[in-house]
């Protein structure tokens, strides 16, 4: 599991996809989330705009990213 920083309280799951380098654009993310190889906190997720807070675990395929304070 890796560790990524937000500077806000909330970040989109899309972007975070992208900070994360789990994604190349927006394009990208979006057909990971309709592959179903997003999870957020353990539950299948293929909203590209739900809100992801500090704290959340979102996993895509073997990649686990963990939201932190930056």
């Amino acid at each position: 599991m890796r560790d990524v920083e937000i500077r806000d309280d909330m970040i989109r799951l899309g972007q975070l996809l992208k900070l994360a380098g789990v994604a190349d654009d927006g394009t990208h993310a979006k057909d990971l989330l309709d592959d179903g190889a997003v999870a957020v906190n353990g539950k299948p997720e293929d909203r590209r705009g739900r809100q992801i807070f500090i704290g959340d675990h979102v996993t895509v395929g073997p990649d686990e990213i963990r939201v932190t304070a930056g």
